[in-house]
Order: C-alpha cells, then sequence, then structure tokens
C-alpha cells in the first residue's frame, strides 16, 4: 500500500474517532509538502472544521496528535492554518522503497476483460502529401495518450484514418499525369509520400498561373480560381473516381500505395503503430447510409433542393449540412460513417479524438449528431484538442511546400544529436554501430520530449538545437541521467556487489525526498490518465531524474562501507532507472544502457 494511502486510511479513522465523521479514505488526497515547511505530506482539515467546532489549527493538532499515537509511519507533525504538515518515519521509507522494488511495473495497473475499451485516433494523414511536424505533435500526443491510458488499466485500441479521397488527392493525381512522365519512388530515388507531395506543390504552382493569367484578363480572383482549366480538370477527376472509372481507380491506388509505404516507413521510425488503419474511401458512403436513417427517423430535414441537414438550435448551436443537394458527403458525415464502422468492429466505452483545436467545433457537433444518432458513447466522445506547433521562422504551409518534413527532421535531430554528443566526449569509445543506435536513441528522444512536455492545450514553438540540450528540461538530459545509474549498477554488479537486506536503515532527507518522489509515479499516471496530459509524465520524469542528481552528488553510493546503506542505495538506484524507463515508455522514448 502506498504512503498516500496509509495516510488517508489513518486520518480517516482519526476524524471518525475525534469528531464522529465518516470520511472515505478515497476523500482524502494527501500532498506534498511545500519545500518551505517542514514534513513530508501534508492533509487539509478544513473539511472537518464545521463537524469540530473548533479553529482549523486546533482540528489540525488533533489530527496530528492522534496520527503521532495511533499511525507507526508518522513521527511527528506541525500545523500552518488549516493545513497539518506530517513528517513520516524515516525508517518507514524503506519500507516504501521495499515496496517499490517488490512491484512488477510499479505504477501500472494492467487491463483485465472487464477494463473499459478506449479507442484513440491519430495521425489522421492526407494521401497527397508526406507527414509533416504538425503530424509529428498529432502521432505523438495520440501514442503516448494510448501507452498512458493502458498504463491505467484501460484496454486501448489506436486507430488512424487515413484521407484518401477527394479533391486534394486528385490535384496531385492530375500533376503526375501532366508531368510526372512515368515517375515512380523506385526510378526517383525518393520515398513515396516525398514524390506525392512534390506533386501536389506542382499542381499548386501551375494552379496560381492560371488563376493569375484569369484574373489578368479581367476575372475576379474567385471567378478564377473556380474557372481555371487545371481545377476543372481535378474536379472532373474526382467525379470520375466517385463514378469507380477503372483507370482513374487504378492510378489512385497505385499513387496511394506509394504514399503508404512511405508512411509505414516513418510511423517505424517514430516508434508508433495502430491496432486499426480505417480509410475515408471506405467510410464516407457508410456516412451517408447513417445520415439517410436519421432522416428517416426524423433525427435529421430536408431542404427543397435537396440538401439533408440537422438542426442543433436546441442545443445552442446553428443547423449542420450533412448532405450537398447533389447527395455528396461533407466532412461530418465521413466521421460518421468511420464512427459506424468503429463501433460494427469495437464495443467501444469512450472515443478519443487527437485533433487540432482549430476542429474543436467540428467535434461539439459529431458528439451530438453522434448521440443523435444512437451510438452510446457519441455524448460523451472526447476532442483531445490540442494547439499548433510552429517553427521560430513561423507557421508552415503545405500546398507552398514550406512544411518541415517529419523525415527531414528526425534526421536533422539525429544529426544533431551525434554532433553534440561528440562533442561532449558522450561517444568516446562506441563503435560506429553503437554510435548510430545512440544519436538514432537521443535524436528521436529530444524530439518527442520537446513536444511532449508542453502542455497540449498550448500553442507551442519547436526549436530543435534547444530540445538537444544535454542540461536542463530535455529529453536527452533525462536519458544520460538513465544511462548513468546502469552504469553505476554495472560496475556494482562487476565488484560482486548486491542488494542485501536493508529493513530498518534510516534514509537520510536527501533519499527521503527521492522515495517520496518514486512514491508519487502511480499518482501522477492516474493524473495524467484523468486529465490526459502527457506533459505531466515527462516533467514528472525530469523532477524525478533531478532529484536523483542531487542524490548522487551528495550520497556515496559504490564506496559507502556500511553494507546495509550501501544496499538501500543500489536498491534506490535501481528503482529510479525503472520508473524513468517506465516513464520514458509512456511518452514513447527509449532509454539507451550506455552513453
Amino acid at each position: 500500500m502506498s504512503i498516500d494511502s496509509i495516510i488517508a486510511q489513518a486520518v480517516s479513522a482519526a476524524v471518525k474517532d475525534l469528531y464522529g465523521v465518516e470520511t472515505p479514505a478515497a476523500d482524502i488526497k494527501p500532498t506534498a509538502t511545500k519545500k518551505e515547511f517542514e514534513g513530508n505530506l501534508t492533509v487539509m482539515v478544513f473539511p472537518w472544521v464545521k463537524a469540530a467546532r473548533k479553529s482549523p489549527e486546533q482540528v489540525g493538532t488533533e489530527i496530528g496528535q492522534w496520527l503521532v499515537d495511533n499511525e507507526p509511519a508518522v513521527d511527528r507533525f506541525n500545523v500552518i492554518k488549516g493545513f497539518l504538515n506530517l513528517v513520516i518515519e524515516p525508517a518507514f521509507w524503506t519500507s516504501v522503497l521495499q515496496h517499490i522494488t517488490a512491484t512488477p511495473d510499479y505504477g501500472f495497473t494492467a487491463p483485465t476483460a472487464d477494463s473499459p475499451l478506449v479507442m484513440v485516433e491519430y495521425s489522421s494523414p492526407n494521401t497527397n502529401k508526406p507527414l509533416h511536424l504538425g503530424h509529428v505533435r498529432n502521432i505523438l500526443l495520440g501514442y503516448s495518450l494510448s501507452q498512458i491510458l493502458a498504463a491505467c488499466g484501460n484496454r486501448v485500441v489506436k486507430t488512424n484514418i487515413v484521407n484518401d479521397r477527394g479533391i486534394h488527392i486528385c490535384k496531385s493525381m492530375l500533376a503526375w499525369q501532366k508531368w510526372g512522365d512515368g515517375v515512380t519512388p523506385e526510378s526517383a530515388g525518393k520515398k513515396g509520400d516525398h514524390l506525392i507531395g512534390d506533386f501536389y506543390v506542382l499542381f499548386d504552382k501551375h494552379y496560381k498561373a492560371e488563376v493569375a493569367e484569369l484574373v489578368a484578363k479581367g476575372m475576379s480572383e474567385d471567378e478564377a480560381k473556380d474557372a481555371a482549366p487545371l481545377m476543372q480538370e481535378a474536379r472532373a477527376m474526382l467525379r470520375a473516381w466517385e463514378a469507380k472509372d477503372p483507370e482513374v481507380r487504378k492510378l489512385w491506388e497505385m499513387m496511394n500505395s506509394w504514399v503508404y509505404a512511405g508512411f509505414d516507413e516513418t510511423y517505424r521510425r517514430m516508434g508508433v503503430d495502430f491496432d486499426k488503419i480505417y480509410y475515408e474511401s471506405e467510410t464516407y458512403l457508410e456516412g451517408k447510409e447513417k445520415v439517410l436513417e436519421g432522416l428517416a427517423a426524423g433525427k435529421m430535414y430536408r431542404k427543397d433542393d435537396g440538401s439533408v441537414w440537422a438542426d442543433l438550435t436546441a442545443e445552442g448551436l446553428d443547423h449542420k449540412l450533412l448532405l450537398r443537394s447533389d447527395g455528396t458527403s461533407v466532412y461530418m458525415t465521413q466521421d460518421i460513417g468511420t464512427a459506424k464502422l468503429r463501433f460494427r468492429d469495437y464495443p467501444i466505452d469512450k472515443m478519443i479524438y487527437v485533433v487540432g483545436n482549430e476542429q474543436n467545433y467540428h467535434f461539439q457537433v459529431l458528439s451530438l449528431l453522434l448521440d443523435r444518432l444512437g451510438f452510446k458513447w457519441g455524448k460523451d466522445l472526447v476532442h483531445f484538442s490540442y494547439g499548433m506547433v510552429e517553427l521560430p521562422e513561423g507557421k508552415m504551409k503545405s500546398r507552398e511546400g514550406t512544411v518541415v518534413d517529419a523525415d527531414d527532421l528526425i534526421d536533422e535531430m539525429v544529426s544533431t544529436a551525434r554532433a553534440v554528443s561528440a562533442e561532449l566526449g558522450k561517444l568516446d569509445g562506441c563503435t560506429e554501430e553503437e554510435t548510430a543506435a545512440i544519436t538514432e536513441t537521443v535524436g528521436l528522444g529530444a524530439l518527442k520530449y520537446f513536444l511532449l512536455k508542453v502542455d497540449p492545450r498550448k500553442n507551442m514553438t519547436f526549436n530543435p538545437k534547444e530540445s538537444i540540450d544535454f542540461n536542463g528540461n530535455t529529453g536527452p538530459f533525462i536519458q544520460y541521467t538513465y544511462a548513468r545509474i546502469r552504469s553505476v549498477l554495472r560496475k556494482a554488479e562487476e565488484s560482486g556487489m548486491t542488494v542485501g537486506d536493508y529493513t530498518g536503515v534510516k534514509p537520510c532527507e536527501r533519499e527521503v525526498t527521492l522515495i517520496q518522489r518514486l512514491a508519487d509515479f502511480p499518482s501522477v499516471v492516474a493524473e495524467a490518465g484523468r486529465s490526459y496530459s502527457p506533459a505531466l509524465i515527462a516533467n514528472y520524469a525530469y523532477d524525478l531524474v533531478k532529484e536523483y542528481n542531487q542524490f548522487y552528488h551528495d550520497c556515496s553510493i559504490i564506496r559507502e562501507e556500511d553494507e546495509r546503506v550501501r544496499s538501500m542505495r543500489l536498491a534506490l538506484s535501481a528503482a529510479t532507472a525503472d520508473t524513468v524507463r517506465r516513464a520514458m515508455s509512456l511518452l514513447g522514448i527509449n532509454v539507451p544502457e550506455r552513453m
């Protein structure tokens, strides 16, 4: 049992004994005592002041004295206004450490067959361009959230919806037809997603030239954009695709297969995966069918022009178009179709969409529509809304080819990791194979950590050079500390030192602080799951390694002569390394054994 639980149960017993008040231990939340006060854990006593008919200071003193008299874990206490600060008996912390080291997968809760089934959607790329920095934040947030929810005891299905149809796809296809000259990824020596992205940019270049020419002839810009021959051809190609024209479909399948191979390579390198992938081309008609069912049931209405709408004014919103007058679907309809297929495939209890905050309104509407159409999780769907990521130079634009490509970014991070590591002497004595493995781990760790340590709701600026720093709140700093701990443990093992019995050893203040930080891990994981925040895990890992480095500086480990104290410090080092590894795994970050 954790120290938090022990204290919560003891306080529950105290207030029942002292004031006759029944307070479940689960409702009592001890927190870490602020550094400016003496104590390890703090309990607010305000909830019992009224029943006790005494001042907060008197209530705190009475509860504190009861704990000293009745709970062996409590050594002494002090009261600051309504806050009861408890000093835990030093020797008790060794039992906490023993509990941590004896608990497999400490901090994680294994799911059972009855655990809630949570589906997390992330990535959601278009097949007309490669993945870019914006996708990277989305993918890393989605994957990390999936790991955290699984660690909280949920069954998790990681899913992706690929936007593989529509006018933007036809633009790349048309450009390849006109100017590709039969080029393939193999003949170009280029990843398929990059090749297709080049043609998307090429379409935009020629299209803009056509628009400019029409404007020069007297058209308005809107008229020119609509009348441009390239746009007319792209629309004709889309109509042919929807009519299942065999030649257009064959071209579409070939070019999409190139893109998927490119995506898969990037996903593998990023260390992320999916349990199920859905394709918009397979879901948009399902959505149309579901909307027509809703229309027949009187949950939607049809206008005179044949278009189908939902009236959401009773919910404080407006009227939402679901099918155009020509019967074609809009994005909302496609999302309904995807939901239908997902619910058919899995008994979903909760659905989480990882999508940028520019889509907040879309998901507000989608939740209402899914609930109206009978999806039991529709009303409670979660839009994991995150802020945009930019570079110091500003925003990126796909059509203009100014996005930061995910593959190029990863290459740059790994290259920078190699340069910085070599400069600091961290690769001395490594073979080229070891160097490549370490710098890949460090480069990706730097990228992932920098993007995940920020509150996901906030917009952020990604600075590659800042992220690779081996000091401060960065992935490499945490990875290096982990490697340092593993080095200490290897040296101890090589010297024949093992972890013996350290029961009853009284840890010093520095050791107590580190043990308490380790004891916080399960509650941090649980809170990260409740609040959907990988940033909590990231910053916990940073605080933990900072605390370990202080301990390492102040406390001798291998050279400690007292065998029982040395055993405790080796156990404390091993527990820290394991907890760092688990925390980083929730962020999708690997930690190197040597560095």
